[in-house]
């Protein structure tokens, strides 16, 4: 749910509206991401009318209202108003009626007045709705850019993920966000990773401690957001663990409910993990255009081997 008054702070300069009334009401919650136009209500047709979306008055509703009398409006309106009703808004800068003003004082009901037209008006109303109600998640690691690609860096604390990143930082990479990675879902089949605003561009490093990385390299070297495409899990090199070395075995991870490419990174002395990551990278990018190093591997090997096979078959049989 989102509070209408939070619904006002962050997004009425976007949809460049004023409040006309309700300002002592603006704790009601906004329970579902739809709006509702309320033409044929207007008109009597209330079958599934679902009072717990937020309202939209528009030109054609307006224009319909303008041929009663004061009686029929209030009437009229009465019908699609409720206790329930979350907010109120008119469009392309429409005064708003006396008898719709009235009828919001009294069910205690928040009213705006916007000067966008209707359609950009509703558009961008879904759009803030869509992202407010959709699923998110905070995780731990550090989310870089890598080569175009979302790159979430995990692992256990003091394992060198923020070194990590530092190091594809100075090769030209970004970062989104250092420690705290907020993951949302949009459009219900990709993720958008962020960071907090308090911490945006800001890297905790051990023995320096925090770093402004805009400041440092500049803000090329930063973004707010980005597609989350890749998870690299860093872990210490462990001798008795057995890693993979052909790379046939194609690990995921669910975020979501979206399953996404899950690699372990083992991290020792010598080894130069900021390139590790760079070649994971173009790896993925790699398959994604659909070729796969391991499997056209593994398709020359079983070849040889069938060839070999053969050839000594046919060895066998003539002599």
């Amino acid at each position: 749910m989102l509070k209408v008054e939070d619904f006002i702070r962050k997004y009425i300069l976007a949809l460049q509206g004023k409040i006309v009334t309700g300002n002592d009401c603006l704790d009601r919650k906004i329970k579902k991401p739809e709006i509702h136009r309320p033409g044929m209500g207007l008109m009597g047709w209330l079958h599934n009318f679902d009072y717990n979306r937020l309202i939209v008055f528009g030109r054609q509703e307006i224009e319909y209202l303008k041929q009663f009398t004061s009686d029929q409006r209030s009437r009229s309106l009465e019908k699609t108003l409720s206790e329930k009703t979350p907010l109120v808004i008119v469009g392309r800068n429409y005064l708003p009626f006396k008898e719709l003003i009235y009828l919001c004082k009294l069910k205690k009901i928040p009213l705006l007045r916007s000067n966008l037209k209707t359609i950009e008006l509703i558009n961008k109303i879904i759009m803030i709705l869509n992202d407010e109600f959709s699923p998110n998640i905070t995780m731990h690691g550090t989310l870089v850019e890598v080569f175009g690609v979302g790159v979430l860096l995990q692992g256990e604390s003091s394992v060198g993920k923020s070194e990590a990143a530092l190091g594809l930082l100075e090769k030209g990479h970004r970062l989104i966000s250092d420690d705290v990675v907020k993951i949302r879902k949009k459009e219900g089949n990709y993720l958008i990773g962020t960071g907090p605003k308090l911490t945006r561009h800001l890297m905790e490093i051990r023995g320096i401690g925090i770093i402004n990385v805009s400041h440092l390299y500049g803000a090329v070297c930063v973004r707010n957001d980005k597609i989350l495409d890749i998870i690299i899990k860093l872990e210490e090199w462990d001798n008795t663990h057995f890693y993979d070395r052909v790379g046939l075995d194609e690990k995921c991870c669910e975020v979501l409910g979206i399953s996404l490419p899950y690699h372990v990174l083992p991290v020792k002395s010598g080894r130069d993990v900021s390139l590790l990551i760079e070649t994971i990278t173009l790896n993925h990018r790699l398959k994604g255009t659909g070729y796969n190093s391991a499997r056209e591997f593994n398709v020359k090997l079983l070849e040889k081997i069938t060839e070999k096979t053969n050839k000594e078959r046919f060895s066998e049989s003539s002599s």
